[in-house]
């Protein structure tokens, strides 16, 4: 079904956007991979070139000027885009009060922004093979999670504006999902920036007990072959996002205990 379809994924130098790569790579698609670290992008290529064909591309998605290159040169290799994920992103971790805001500045550019500029220079693509739109947000796209303000803000505006832009075209047949993994294991909590704008360096959450990034990239997969408009993934995310329709106070006591046991919370 994905046989030869040309796919971008932005922030595939690792995580989700890695695994997806590969489980991509493995339906027989052609990748477009985008991420700042060239080094790290050639690695991939030469690890999936014997498999599909693949086309790294240097591109950091808060500069619009990269994401329209980053188009560009996906057409101009492959004639066409059938998908693009959309997964670039970055994380944080610190009371508002605390913030530097600089830092929600850098996610807003980062993950929201890096959404608007990637999907804006391939949507005339896409529309013509109608293919699917894909961002990849979080839970904390349907339920604020306490230190996470810029984090939670640019996923609540990925699903805004991805949600409008379905209705937008519900006569041109184009797929756009909404994808939403709950914790999966990766290297974004260490990536993660704290009140100052530094990188957390560690993360603080036990990664062996989350969803692994490959089972991730399957359901997202999965997703898009069933064309859905929206995907919301492990127990703990679903009942969150179902709970917070009907019982919002009690959802925000829940997460709150839950979120202050990570080590070294700022929540007291």
């Amino acid at each position: 079904m994905l046989k030869d379809k040309v796919v971008i994924i932005t922030g595939a130098s690792s995580g989700i956007g890695l695994a997806a790569a590969r489980e991509f790579a493995a339906e027989g698609a052609k990748l477009v991979l985008a991420a700042r670290n060239s080094d790290r992008l050639k690695e991939i290529e030469a690890e999936l070139s014997h498999i599909t064909d693949v086309l790294p591309v240097k591109a950091d998605v808060s500069l619009e000027e990269d994401c329209r290159n980053l188009i560009e040169h996906a057409v101009a290799r492959f004639g066409r885009i059938d998908i693009l994920v959309n997964n670039a992103g970055i994380s944080m971790r610190a009371m508002f009060k605390d913030l530097d805001l600089n830092v929600i500045r850098r996610l807003m550019d980062v993950n929201f922004w890096g959404t608007v500029y990637c999907t804006k220079y391939a949507l005339p693509h896409i529309l013509k093979t109608e293919g699917s739109v894909v961002g990849v947000i979080s839970i904390a796209g349907f339920k604020g999670l306490p230190a996470r303000t810029g984090y939670s803000a640019s996923k609540f505006a990925i699903y805004g504006f991805l949600d409008t832009l379905r209705v937008e075209h519900l006569k041109d047949n184009l797929h756009v999902m909404i994808f939403a993994p709950g914790f999966t294991a990766s290297n974004i909590r260490e990536s993660a920036l704290v009140a100052d704008g530094s990188h957390q360096g560690e993360t603080p959450r036990d990664e062996n007990k989350m969803m692994t990034a490959q089972e991730c990239a399957k359901h997202l997969i999965k997703g898009i072959k069933k064309r859905k408009a929206q995907v919301i993934l492990t127990f703990i995310g679903k009942l969150t996002v179902l709970l917070n329709k009907f019982f919002p106070r009690l959802v925000d006591r829940l997460e709150y205990n839950y979120m202050k046991k990570e080590p070294n919370s700022p929540l007291k």
